[in-house]
């Protein structure tokens, strides 16, 4: 990464005196086709694994590929503005599965009603707007005045590759390889079902088993993590199948242990380790991963008052509303007024259900955790903001001012779980937002444009997500070994104890103190957390993208535009497009006259087969990394 110039002699890339094509027709259009697609993409890769990846520069890589193939040259503001748009969309799905599928698994349980496409859109579009918001009036404070001493390492990253753009649509063909391979397979696994979708052997002598998955998607997921993160994501799994498992069935034996219904031994006969999983080890996670987002925002309290402070008092300085091009901000009266707006509608409108002092306490805790939020993407990244933690805070709050108020029951937990939702949202946009801003402020771009551009990014994926989340529901069902939702089954776990006190508290408890071990150990909390809060299968199989990272980095440090990185974020992003298509196909009615798994069932073999195939291919870009840097 070059060296960043300070505030003083900073000169953007255009000139703030030229003028160059940036909110155009061509860059809304593909903009808000990107952020549909990235968002529905990363919609699906959160409710899989709990972990979803920044779509900033893939998206800006096809649009350089688009825009300078077959409209003009001089586009590196439009192409900006196309990743400006289209990242908001993940960044909205990132927040909004986190929480809202809790309403979904209450609806299933009878606690409560399903949610209507119309709740989940003006909640996600409340929460949207807001993050947008909030962080207008930070961008001289955060942006401008720390240039060259806050990082912003995606945003900087964003605007390199966007200067690097004399490839002239080379990468980009990269991503579309990675997004037709990943459909592809995606297609025989899930689609024609002919090869199936998990390898498993039976470890007998630990009463366990080893699987996993045989989806591209997730090697993707571990390549670009790479292999620190990967192997702390395995390493809990290891934890959880191969020591806390085989103890339970070794020493449970004809124990009835709550919340299970049967004898351990029981248990273990009908179901496998699984069922020991689903019924005692996931609570475990779940504390584990209450504790690591805790853990996470309590080690950053320090940092979060000084970054609010400094934060505010930049804001006295001006939101830059001057007359230079690069210098202009949304009005201060339209954003003060779509605040206050948008606190009146979210008290106000039946589809949402919060109270007066729920909108209270979304504007409060939206504007802190959303400064917070824009700071610490500046400071360690969007993949070290604490969103999670943030989110079981404020859930934990106002769970807690809820039940203090007497608003109990089923309409005190859907009204807990609607404010963490927007809560949630807005602290995941305004991160996106920053990012965005940054690289358009290395670039030269329009900050009013941009933020209009992420405006028009939110309203879209607002409704966009609502659709989403009901046909994977509807398809797959949250909750399910197809969709965990591990996030927001772990929201749903902390609403209910503080409502119901009816959590298996020992089990908690363990993964708790498991989770302050690991933090004295010296070693990352959530990553770990994940790892045992998840099927084996699943961090397996990130695990091996992780190792094909580690062995192409150990020739070059590849940048976060290399082709490996590109053809993994295709992968992801084709194999979670091919997922909500046979969603739609399966709620149609479609799907189970594609299944040809009574008449071709490769079994385990066609399971390996299709897994080497998928690590050559990831191998292969990576290798192309490697050969270039040799010849440089």
């Amino acid at each position: 990464m070059k060296e960043q110039q300070t505030n003083e002699t900073f000169k953007p890339y255009i000139p703030e005196d030229k003028i160059t094509p940036e909110f155009t027709a061509t860059s809304i259009i593909m903009g808000v086709l990107l952020a549909v697609i990235f968002g529905a993409a990363n919609a699906y890769l959160g409710l899989r694994v709990g972990m979803t990846v920044s779509a900033s520069i893939p998206a800006a890589v096809i649009s350089m590929g688009v825009i300078r193939g077959l409209f003009r040259k001089d586009s590196i503001l439009e192409s900006n503005m196309v990743q400006t748009i289209g990242s908001a969309g993940e960044s909205l799905a990132a927040g909004a599965i986190f929480t809202m599928p809790c309403l979904f698994l209450w609806a299933k349980e009878g606690v409560a009603d399903a949610p209507s496409l119309v709740t989940i859109s003006l909640v996600a579009l409340c929460g949207g707007l807001l993050g947008v918001l909030f962080m207008v009036p930070l961008r001289n404070a955060l942006i401008v005045k720390e240039h060259g001493i806050l990082p912003y390492p995606e945003g900087t990253a964003c605007a390199e590759v966007l200067l690097a753009g004399e490839e002239k649509g080379a990468s980009a063909k990269t991503v579309f390889v990675g997004m037709g391979f990943a459909a592809f397979f995606k297609f025989i696994v899930d689609g024609l079902m002919v090869v199936p979708g998990v390898i498993t052997a039976p470890i007998k002598a630990l009463k366990t088993e080893l699987s996993a998955e045989v989806y591209p998607a997730l090697i993707g997921v571990g390549y670009i993590c790479g292999a620190k993160i990967s192997s702390y994501m395995f390493a809990g799994g290891l934890l959880g199948w191969f020591v806390l498992i085989p103890a339970i069935v070794t020493f449970g034996g004809d124990t009835i242990l709550y919340p299970g219904a049967d004898t351990i031994a029981n248990m273990y006969a009908a179901g496998g380790a699984g069922a020991i999983w689903s019924s005692y080890i996931r609570y475990i996670g779940a504390g584990m991963v209450a504790a690591g987002g805790i853990i996470s925002l309590v080690k950053s309290l320090p940092l979060i008052v000084s970054t609010f402070v400094e934060a505010v008092k930049g804001m006295k300085g001006g939101n830059g509303d001057g007359t230079k091009r690069t210098e202009q901000d949304l009005d201060m009266r339209v954003v003060v007024g779509g605040v206050i707006a948008l606190a009146i509608l979210i008290w106000l409108l039946p589809q949402i259900p919060v109270s007066l002092l729920g909108a209270i306490l979304i504007v409060v805790f939206g504007f802190f955790f959303g400064a917070v939020s824009s700071r610490m993407v500046g400071l360690v990244g969007s993949s070290n903001n604490p969103v999670s933690g943030m989110a079981i805070a404020t859930l934990l709050f106002a769970t807690l001012c809820l039940k203090a108020t007497g608003d109990v029951g089923a309409h005190g937990m859907v009204g807990a779980i609607s404010i963490g939702s927007i809560i949630c949202i807005v602290a995941a946009m305004a991160g996106d937002t920053s990012q965005d801003l940054k690289t358009g402020y290395i670039l030269g771009a329009t900050p009013k444009k941009q933020q209009i551009g992420e405006l028009i990014g939110a309203v879209i994926s607002a409704f966009t997500i609502g659709l989403v989340l009901i046909l994977l529901d509807s398809s797959l069902g949250f909750g399910t070994a197809k969709l965990a939702a591990p996030q927001a089954t772990l929201m749903k776990m902390i609403v209910e104890g503080v409502m119901d006190g009816n959590l298996p508290w020992s089990l908690v408890f363990m993964g708790i103190f498991i989770a302050v071990v690991v933090e004295i150990l010296g070693i990352p909390v959530l990553p770990v957390a994940i790892g045992l809060y998840l099927p084996l299968e699943l961090s397996s199989t990130i695990m091996i993208g992780g190792i094909i990272r580690y062995f192409a980095d150990k020739k070059v440090k590849e940048s976060d535009a290399g082709a490996g990185v590109l053809f993994c974020s295709g992968m992801i992003a084709g194999e979670g497009l091919v997922g909500i298509i046979l969603a739609i196909l399966a709620a149609a009615k479609i799907a189970a006259k594609m299944d040809l798994s009574g008449i071709v069932n490769t079994g385990t073999i066609g399971g390996i087969i299709l897994m080497v195939l998928m690590i050559l291919a990831v191998v292969k870009y990576a290798n192309t990394d490697v050969k270039k840097a040799e010849k440089n």
